[in-house]
């Protein structure tokens, strides 16, 4: 049984990764780090695990909890994963970081975009960007895993094989994406408040919001080149969930055919990638809960244009399920373990 730790249960990504783990045949928690909430009933602060945790919070010491567990989840603002990691610690235990302290490789790139100095660039060159359908065998022999962020996710493996193979323009990239307010996360804040967000729709972080590097990172690396595009992330009143549209210029002209078994042949042997039918857009209803994504293309002939479209759940597949998922790779067990999880409608 993998001992799992968690700091930061108390946000809503680390409550999601209780969650799947409470149903992980191979997985137990062991550890429910809180600095907010140190010494209080788990079930306490997240009521539907009323008599299903009996355990209290404990604090944010990763040096103990490396003496207790084979796996510590970081489910933290930036900053304090690289501030608490030490060789020592990774000795003991794998350390699977859901912030964006070890996603970019460049630090100061990640220094002018978060606006902090990094704690730990020692550890930067060999943390493996935990994207599991393109890094698969790199995650496996990790011990410092970065959980890839959630705009990121659904938006990279949307455009992942058309850049990988040439046939769009990496220069003319354009992202729009939409999430429900989970990704905010769990702290209050005014623009969060229910009158706020309901009945609205808004831009924010525009042309500079924080994943924008990493997504550049992450395409520039399947194209071989150095790339810059367009992201525009937007709040929508829901709880959970991811819609991107991505747009690009085709490098050449191309078929429907042809990109379809282009895509199928990327992802028809991933367990969690889902390529849906011709003229089919994805919607976040029908992957909400799941750590399933939903992908799908248009050709739009008139423009010479490819729209690229993605849905994810933004807690699961884009934060706490990837999380898992990493875990299983990481120890040896089938990637899908405790995340064949249907998704819930309504």
């Amino acid at each position: 049984m993998i001992k799992a730790g968690i700091i930061g249960a108390t946000g809503y990504a680390g409550n999601e990764i209780v969650r799947l783990l409470m149903n992980h045949p191979e997985a137990e928690v062991v550890w429910y780090g809180s600095r907010s909430y140190t010494g209080q009933p788990y079930a306490d602060i997240y009521r539907n695990f009323f008599r299903l945790v009996e355990a209290d919070c404990l604090d944010d010491n990763m040096e103990e909890l490396s003496r207790e567990a084979d796996v510590i989840f970081t489910a933290t603002p930036q900053g304090l994963c690289a501030s608490l990691v030490s060789e020592e610690i990774l000795s003991r235990s794998k350390i699977i970081d859901l912030s964006a302290d070890f996603r970019i490789k460049d630090v100061k790139k990640y220094e002018e975009w978060y606006g902090i100095e990094h704690k730990a660039p020692q550890f930067v060159e060999e943390a493996v960007y935990g994207l599991c359908e393109i890094n698969r065998e790199q995650i496996r022999g990790a011990r410092l895993v970065a959980n890839p962020g959630c705009y990121p996710t659904c938006s990279t493996l949307s455009i992942y094989p058309f850049i990988k193979e040439g046939i769009i323009d990496p220069s003319t990239v354009i992202i729009d994406a939409k999430s429900g307010t989970s990704g905010a996360g769990r702290s209050a804040k005014v623009d969060n408040l229910f009158c706020e967000v309901n009945e609205n729709i808004k831009a924010y972080g525009v042309a500079s919001h924080r994943h924008t590097p990493e997504i550049e990172d992450q395409l520039g690396y399947a194209c071989g080149r150095e790339i810059r595009l367009s992201f525009t992330p937007h709040l929508v009143p829901m709880n959970r969930g991811i819609l991107v549209t991505a747009y690009a210029s085709l490098t050449r002209p191309v078929t429907d055919g042809e990109l379809r078994e282009l895509l199928h042949s990327y992802y028809d042997k991933e367990t969690f990638i889902r390529v849906l039918k011709e003229n089919e857009c994805p919607q976040t209803r029908f992957v909400e809960g799941s750590n399933y994504v939903d992908v799908n293309f248009k050709i739009d002939s008139r423009t010479h244009r490819l729209i690229m479209m993605g849905a994810i759940d933004n807690l699961v597949k884009g934060a706490a399920g990837q999380a898992v998922q990493n875990m299983n790779l990481m120890f040896g067990l089938a990637e899908d373990t405790g995340l064949k999880i249907v998704p819930a409608i309504p």
